[in-house]
């Protein structure tokens, strides 16, 4: 599996990037899954939900199902948080994992930039960003800048970057 990661500040846009290359990957033939990081406490079930009564109750983990998806629901009872290595162990093989986030990781990523809000580029102090996309017109970087919206031209440069197969 290759990993590919999509960094950038607060409201930089990489959710929308990301939502947007999936869809682009797949028409390519890619198989593509997504690890996203929260810097914040977050909950996928509600209370009066039968699954969040039994987390709450104390299980450990709670498997909910349907003919349409399944998801596992695993409580972190102690304070460490799983790393990246951890995280990947759980997804089915796939041709790309798009990584969200955990961007201090040591895999390769993209910079979203968004010039309105004024933040300075972290591709400046991270060897690892490989391409940035932004929404402004960028110059005197040592590293390939696109435009925010050209998901086509983003997804050909990670694809060759990656050395993934298309078919």
């Amino acid at each position: 599996m290759q990993k590919f990661g999509i960094a950038g500040w607060q409201n930089s846009g990489k959710t929308t990037l990301v939502k947007h290359l999936i869809p682009t990957f797949a028409k390519k033939g890619l198989t593509v899954s997504t690890i996203k990081h929260a810097h914040h406490n977050f909950d996928i079930d509600k209370p009066g939900k039968d699954s969040y009564e039994h987390r709450r109750a104390g299980a450990q983990e709670v498997l909910i199902s349907s003919k349409h998806r399944w998801a596992l629901i695993h409580e972190k009872r102690e304070k460490n948080e799983p790393n990246l290595h951890e995280l990947l162990s759980k997804l089915k093989p796939v041709d790309l994992v798009l990584i969200e986030g955990f961007k201090k990781e040591n895999h390769s990523k993209l910079e979203v930039h968004r010039g309105k809000l004024g933040k300075e580029l972290i591709c400046q102090t991270d060897p690892k960003i490989c391409m940035v996309v932004s929404d402004i017109k960028l110059s005197g970087l040592d590293i390939p800048v696109f435009d925010i919206s050209d998901y086509n031209a983003i997804s050909e440069f990670i694809i060759e970057f990656l050395k993934l197969k298309v078919t």
